[in-house]
């Protein structure tokens, strides 16, 4: 983590004006909060500055109000609910910049928390325009950046800041840093990764940075079915984008120029209907009936990426390995996730695994706390995995 600068180097906070961006886009239902876990997961750092008597000015998005100011994408309602996780009084400004916001700051005392307006009511935050960050910045002394969910969006108040302010990570911003890091950066070797999912053309990319990065890369879901097809095999009536079997093969070529081993599923679980407990059998892939549909990968498959787990010092996943929302197509999920768990927690795997199908998946097999790190950050969590930078972030890196 020396290459991005964090809170240990922001020196004394005591007094001091922080403009913290993070995440407060949470599900809300009749103007309350329905699920609190990224707000949650800031707290501790709102804690650690407001503990050291910096005065905490709240900066986030809601919603996508596109520069007009949008009820329904206000701010305010989440006051209570994080005044109510972080166990202290939180103040809430009507506006992000100008006079509300001025006058809110100016009545901090040293450790208060303050909650500014949704800066997306502003046009200038998307496109992250210097006079509205200038604006921002007024009202801090220095940035922290928390969001790392928004850190592949240039915004002003994601990345603009950076350049104006004295700018560092904030602690979940430097777990998943460090997390990344350990995934792909600087991974101990070797690397598995496991992406699933339902379809190749939503991760082209992806696949293709990582046949260069990794040692072994298990393709599972819908995707698997394109290049099974793309080998030649009769998939049925399986999701499949046969016109991508050209970008298949590609990709399984590079794999092998890059000593990439390539696993793919060997049995499959298949069903006549897309619906929880559909009569199903499990079938060689070579051998998917016609009016049939692959849903899950088979137990011999689920025994061969074990084993490459067990080969593993570090995993990266992203994805499903079948339709894991109906029972009984989330076995292979199910049983890779546990393993790769007690994998974790024996001290033998790193483990790094990203993206809200993936989180969804992770929680449902109950390993949910079990892997190295799980990151909640959807979009920036793939252009990581797809080796793009990301602006926020690298607005954040040491100066050398």
């Amino acid at each position: 983590m020396t290459a991005f600068r964090t809170l240990d180097d922001a020196g004394s906070l005591n007094g001091r004006r922080v403009l913290l961006r993070v995440d407060l886009n949470v599900p809300m239902e009749g103007g309350r909060v329905t699920d609190a876990t990224r707000i949650e997961r800031v707290a501790p750092t709102i804690r650690e500055i407001a503990g050291q008597g910096g005065k905490v000015v709240l900066l986030a998005h809601f919603g996508r109000p596109k520069g007009q100011r949008a009820p329904k994408d206000s701010l305010e309602p989440v006051v209570a609910t994080l005044a109510a996780v972080l166990g202290r009084p939180v103040a809430f400004a009507q506006d992000c910049v100008g006079e509300p916001a001025r006058t809110a700051v100016a009545a901090m005392a040293d450790g208060d928390v303050l909650l500014l307006e949704n800066t997306r009511y502003h046009a200038g935050e998307e496109k992250n325009d210097p006079a509205f960050t200038a604006a921002l910045a007024e009202n801090g002394d220095l940035y922290v950046n928390e969001a790392f969910s928004a850190a592949h969006r240039a915004h002003a108040s994601t990345e603009g800041l950076a350049h104006i302010l004295p700018a560092y990570a904030g602690r979940l911003m430097q777990a998943e840093l460090d997390a990344l890091t350990k995934g792909l950066e600087a991974p101990k070797r070797p690397v598995i990764a496991l992406v699933g999912g339902a379809k190749v053309s939503s991760k082209i990319d992806l696949l293709q940075n990582l046949v260069a990065k990794v040692d072994i890369l298990v393709i599972g879901g819908g995707m698997a079915n394109t290049f099974l097809h793309a080998q030649g095999k009769a998939v049925g009536k399986s999701l499949c984008e046969k016109d991508l079997a050209q970008t298949a093969l590609r990709i399984l070529a590079a794999a092998a120029a890059a000593d990439c081993r390539i696993i793919l599923p060997v049995d499959a679980v298949v069903a006549r209907e897309f619906k929880a407990n559909a009569a199903n059998e499990t079938v060689p892939v070579d051998a998917v009936p016609d009016d049939a549909m692959i849903l899950d990968a088979g137990p011999n498959s689920v025994s061969e990426i074990d084993a490459a787990i067990d080969e593993a010092a570090t995993l990266v996943w992203n994805g499903p390995l079948g339709a894991f929302e109906l029972t009984p197509f989330d076995a292979a999920t199910v049983a890779a996730a546990r393993h790769a768990a007690d994998r974790t927690r024996a001290g033998r795997l790193v483990s790094v695994a990203g993206g809200g199908d993936t989180v969804a998946a992770l929680n449902h097999a109950g390993v949910g706390e079990d892997f190295s790190y799980i990151s909640t950050a959807g979009g920036a969590f793939l252009e990581w995995l797809e080796g793009k930078a990301l602006p926020g972030v690298e607005a954040l890196r040491a100066k050398t």
